[in-house]
């Protein structure tokens, strides 16, 4: 039987004791309020023919921030109960300076972006096992140089509520699911790896029913065997050619972080002070959308209340926003965006991306590849590293290409992509117009907390990339 509903105000905490103790925890405060979570986590992971892992977490617990200024209080607990609340309101409480006037509520929530129900559900342990154990033998049927097979199923469900001071509650239940196989195959002593997956906001059935999961097979496969042939990647300063879709995870790393509102405000972004200037090329576009429904970044409320937008941050080359949390909101004048994010009961929100992607142009993508001289066609994105005030980036390519006068030519292995965000924004000479969502893969960290995120992009032309390789 499905677990009932998370009802925090009817079986554990009076609700308007709670409201009590959090107005006068807030007293003198400009914001603040009650997050109250239950949230449950499982996964299963098949490797080298046999069920290597199979984990379920679950955890359950409030937390109540107080903010004042640039000052934020906040005090959490895995237990939920009115003596727990009160010494939670006492730490919070030595944040507020006093004096200060509470903001205007959220607007009501729009509506609801997926389902609000675990997506196991009705799905037995059993029947995964057995969907992984299909997985294994489907890859080795296909190919004999099969080495390793895994494969990872995942679910799970986030259950909210938050009690604003002036009474207001809002919840949310929020699911996901997802699916990632990777194998390994060897040939002549030379091994390498190919891997997919992806998923969402919704059931595991579309995830498990064959017609994906052998596409997702198959899909890692030819990502395996392109890399078996790669030969080393050229290093020097070229033009670069970005594949739709997964690619978009530099935009979210080099430019996405540099448009959230905390880093602008306190000016450690290398996009602080632009507003109303050209940042990017002419035609280009970037979003930050939470509305799309089941996508794996998108939330039908944020967590502190406020309905989530579809925000232009870049239009036609221009900064028009960041992404707002309340605090940020409220500091710079502004009206908040339903950035407002956190991982967990156990932190504190703060401006995070949704769905961030760049709009599509009117290039065909076979044009663009044909007007790139000498380059490299990236296709597939690993690791990389950021850093916020500057821009500056290191990407690793999973999967990319040689290209000389606009012919795709051998895959090359070892190659990473080096520039700053703001530049490589400035020196965009081509958009596709086969604007792709990434399959449901992303997850994103900032200051240790980490949230699951949606990525985007057409084709593209870079120009003026440094490219890390070690062809001689």
């Amino acid at each position: 039987m499905p677990e009932p509903s998370f009802s925090p105000f009817e079986d554990l905490i009076d609700r308007d004791r709670a409201l009590t103790i959090l107005r006068a925890a807030l007293d003198g405060a400009e914001d603040g309020e009650l997050f109250l979570e239950r949230a449950r986590a499982e996964a299963l992971v098949f490797d080298d023919r046999r069920l290597r892992t199979a984990s379920y977490n679950a955890s359950q617990g409030f937390g109540l921030r107080a903010i004042s200024g640039e000052v934020t209080g906040y005090a959490h607990s895995t237990e939920i109960n009115e003596a727990a609340l009160r010494q939670a309101a006492e730490t919070v409480r030595l944040a507020v300076a006093g004096g200060g006037r509470l903001g205007p509520a959220p607007p009501p929530r729009g509506p609801a972006l997926y389902p609000d129900t675990d997506p196991a559900e009705g799905i037995s342990f059993a029947r995964r096992v057995e969907l992984l154990r299909q997985i294994d033998a489907y890859a080795r049927d296909l190919d004999p140089r099969v080495v390793q097979v895994s494969a990872t199923l995942a679910s799970g469900l986030q259950e909210i509520a938050i009690l604003r001071p002036e009474g207001g509650l809002v919840t949310d239940a929020r699911p996901m699911a997802r699916l990632n196989v990777s194998v390994i195959l060897e040939d002549n002593a030379r091994r390498e790896t190919g891997s997919t997956g992806g998923g969402g906001r919704g059931p595991l059935d579309a995830l498990i029913a064959p017609e994906h999961w052998q596409a997702q097979v198959r899909e890692a496969l030819r990502i395996a065997r392109v890399n078996l042939r790669a030969v080393p990647a050229p290093a020097g300063v070229m033009d670069v050619v970005l594949g739709p879709g997964w690619p978009g995870i530099l935009l979210h790393e080099a430019v996405g972080h540099g448009l959230e509102a905390d880093f602008n405000r306190k000016k450690h972004s290398a996009f602080s002070g632009l507003m109303g200037q050209r940042v990017a090329a002419p035609g280009v576009t970037v979003i930050d959308d939470g509305t799309i429904p089941g996508r794996r970044g998108s939330i039908s409320v944020d967590d502190e209340g406020t309905a989530p937008a579809r925000n232009v941050l870049i239009e036609d080359g221009v900064l028009t926003g960041y992404m707002q949390d309340r605090q940020s909101a409220r500091l710079m004048g502004v009206e908040p965006t339903g950035n407002g994010r956190r991982e967990s009961f156990a932190h504190a929100p703060m401006p995070r991306m949704t769905n961030t992607f760049m709009l599509g142009g009117d290039a065909a993508p076979e044009a663009i590849l044909a007007d790139l001289r000498d380059g490299i066609y990236a296709v597939g994105f690993g690791g990389g590293q950021v850093d916020i005030t500057n821009g500056k980036f290191v990407f690793s390519c999973t999967e990319a290409y040689r290209v000389k006068d606009g012919t795709v030519g051998d895959p090359i292995r070892g190659a990473t992509l080096i520039g700053d965000g703001a530049t490589a924004l400035r020196q965009i000479r081509a958009i596709g117009n086969d604007l792709a969502l990434d399959p449901g893969i992303g997850n994103c960290g900032k200051q240790g907390q980490w949230v699951p995120v949606g990525v985007g992009l057409p084709t593209l032309m870079i120009g003026g990339l440094t490219v890390g390789g070690s062809a001689a």
